[in-house]
């Protein structure tokens, strides 16, 4: 976590307090949720992205030699909604895989549809049959889990196994990127 983002907590926990002491009850249970919402993003994002870091140092010591980078923050866009959060770029040689993680932090920025707390793309450069989207919900006991949707209606849970054939992917030299020729 960033001194910003810590700033950001503190500041919304005083507002919280400050309306709860004036008898804002509707304005200090939006704060609640607003920081609740955040805790969870940010335990959604932290697990992805450490998750992707763990497993391409696993393939590092195995003899792979990917490049990790991160920038953040990083705006992205998905359909018409701009995001805001961390980029994991991942290089093997001319490969690359990204790992983008965001939310959107401005009215105009747009909003996550169904509901998703966050969302995420997972991209191979030059390979787009490869890439996901995945948006961050809450499963009924209240945990978070990121989902893509597969279809109209079938939506399928993002697991370690997943991200291990992203990381194969990226690392499959036999596989080469589609020409845009």
């Amino acid at each position: 976590m960033s001194e910003l983002d810590e700033a950001w907590g503190l500041a919304l926990a005083e507002a919280e307090a400050q309306a709860r002491a004036e008898g804002r009850a509707d304005l200090s249970d939006y704060l609640a949720l607003r920081t609740a919402n955040d805790f969870l993003r940010s335990v959604g994002t932290d697990w992805l992205l450490t998750t992707f870091t763990n497993m391409a140092g696993e393939a590092n010591r195995v003899g792979a030699s990917l490049k990790l980078s991160r920038v953040d923050p990083h705006r992205f866009k998905i359909a018409n909604t701009t995001l805001v959060g961390p980029q994991l770029n991942l290089e093997n040689g001319l490969r690359n895989l990204t790992v983008e993680v965001g939310w959107p932090r401005t009215p105009r920025d747009g909003f996550i549809k169904g509901g998703g707390l966050a969302c995420a793309q997972i991209r191979h450069l030059g390979m787009k049959s490869s890439s996901e989207e995945l948006r961050l919900i809450l499963d009924p006991a209240g945990t978070p889990r990121w989902i893509t949707q597969e279809s109209d209606d079938l939506f399928r849970e993002l697991h370690e196994a997943d991200i291990r054939r992203h990381l194969a992917i990226l690392l499959d030299h036999s596989r080469r990127p589609q020409s845009t020729l």
